[in-house]
């Protein structure tokens, strides 16, 4: 077999093989003994009959499929391996006949390439630092936080319901006189105030006194989720059972101790500023990060292979279907977007602008590592397997005996990527800002609402943003809430009729 590589537009490669008619004649011979049970020919057992009579039979094309396909997966492959130092496929070829004949094949593999990038400006930019510092008030909210967090339900007997009260309802809605599916509850805790049921619900339930029944009238918002009730006027018939008022704890150093586990209300204020001083260092390190990537990235030029954006979103798909199962105890991505009126394909779309952005960072950051020649020494590698080792009770050459291969790759990437943005923060201009205040959020797709429901693990370098989650707690469905290593691919069996179209 002979082969020829040849550079193609879009980032493709075109890699030509040609069998002789030796190569050929053992393909179709290993194709007829593979296949020849399938094949029923008079006078001869199923599976029996020779192969120039099954050639007479169904064609002289009729083994040209499978061999096509056998030479493929043997050399293909094996091509791959022999270029990878000039070549990275990134996705499934697109196969063609280029010539077939009695004495030979000549098969084509176009196939999509991890693109050169052409850098432009990434010394010397300006580019905002992004900090956040921590205040009295940040550590007071914890505190607060931790207040509520211990906090209890007292009953209320001598006084209508407030704001913040937890009121035990019965309910049930109709429209037009009619009830709905999902529209009737008993003994549901609402608490007042939260914004859990649709606007105008909870205003009306304040106010009302335990044992007492009223008719709340409000108007289903023009976006809800069911569309049989988007803009209807409801009447909601409402018994109150019961209200709950919440009590805080006082806070003293015995409160503190019990709760958090430190020796007095100052210690644990000292903790919780050190701690949160902490996470702001990083979100400002993640986001002064993100705003690197960002300049240097929008200064780069690549033409980028729908293989490789493809193969993004589904990883973000795929995150966004773990994220729901983790969050709300095994939520399919299917159930997820009936629920949001929407389908998988507008949910994909919804990730691409993000895939495509993430791949090319991605292409910038590995050009920019490998023309700066930034690598992981084996010194470096061991100093941090030596402070695992340190963490573990263990000696260097202890905890190396259960690190592989693969855990030595980890670590060597993460040191290139610090040692990158440590490169990269040292050769710019970093302006440093206080962090600026969140702009309006933009229409979602579905696809930005299911990260919203379930909430992110936290990025690795270039760090991406982290998502709010929204948690639900609906305990009476349609109650009046709120919106809520790859198997190497066969070759295209689309080949075999331009074969047999050549053998004819």
């Amino acid at each position: 077999m002979k082969y020829t590589i040849e550079a193609a537009q879009k980032s493709t490669i075109k890699v030509t093989m040609t069998f002789d008619k030796k190569e050929w004649d053992e393909a179709n011979q290993k194709a007829y003994e593979q296949t020849r049970g399938k094949y029923f020919v008079n006078g001869f057992r199923k599976g029996k009959a020779p192969k120039h009579v099954i050639e007479l039979n169904y064609g002289k094309g009729v083994f040209y499929e499978d061999a096509l396909n056998n030479l493929f997966s043997d050399h293909y492959y094996d091509i791959l391996e022999k270029e990878k130092d000039n070549y990275t496929v990134v996705g499934q070829p697109e196969l063609s006949v280029e010539d077939i004949s009695e004495n030979g094949a000549v098969l084509v593999a176009a196939a999509p390439v991890k693109p050169d990038v052409k850098l432009g400006e990434y010394k010397g930019i300006n580019i905002q630092k992004v900090e956040y510092n921590v205040k009295d008030e940040d550590v007071e909210a914890e505190l607060k936080r931790l207040q509520e967090r211990n906090s209890r339900l007292v009953e209320v007997t001598d006084r209508a319901a407030e704001n913040g009260d937890t009121a035990t309802i019965d309910f049930s809605g109709s429209v037009n006189g009619e009830k709905f599916e999902g529209g009737t509850s008993e003994n549901y805790p609402l608490v007042l105030g939260s914004g859990s049921f649709i606007p105008g619900f909870e205003e009306q339930v304040v106010g009302m006194k335990v044992g007492e029944e009223k008719d709340v009238n409000v108007k289903f918002p023009e976006d809800y989720q069911a569309e049989n009730l988007r803009g209807k006027d409801a009447v909601f018939a409402v018994k109150l059972h019961k209200i709950e008022k919440k009590e805080l704890p006082e806070i003293s150093d015995e409160f503190i101790k019990d709760a958090a586990g430190a020796e007095s209300v100052d210690a644990y204020k000292k903790e919780t500023r050190e701690r949160l001083e902490k996470q702001a260092k990083e979100k400002g390190d993640a986001e002064t990060e993100n705003n690197i990537v960002k300049a240097i990235t929008e200064k780069a030029e690549v033409e980028i292979p729908e293989a490789m954006i493809d193969n993004q979103v589904d990883i973000m798909v795929r995150n966004a279907e773990y994220r729901l199962g983790m969050q709300y105890g095994g939520m399919k991505l299917a159930d997820y977007l009936k629920y949001m009126g929407s389908n998988m394909d507008d949910f994909r779309k919804g990730y691409r602008a993000q895939a495509e952005e993430t791949v090319k960072s991605q292409l910038v950051i590995d050009k920019i590592i490998r023309e700066e020649n930034i690598k992981a020494e084996d010194a470096e590698i061991d100093a941090k397997l030596e402070e695992f080792a340190k963490s573990a009770n263990k000696t260097l050459e202890e905890y190396k005996k259960d690190v592989d291969d693969s855990q030595r790759e980890y670590i060597a990437n993460d040191i290139v990527i610090n040692k990158l943005f440590d490169f990269l923060k040292a050769n710019n201009v970093m302006t440093a800002e206080n962090a600026p205040a969140k702009k309006p959020a933009a229409k979602k797709t579905a696809a930005k609402k299911a990260d919203e429901k379930a909430e992110e693990a936290p990025a690795k370098k270039p760090a991406a943003k982290k998502a709010a989650a929204k948690k639900a707690d609906e305990k009476a469905e349609g109650a009046p809430a709120k919106k809520p290593a790859a198997k190497k691919p066969a070759a295209k069996k689309t080949t075999a009729k331009k074969a047999e179209e050549k053998a004819e």
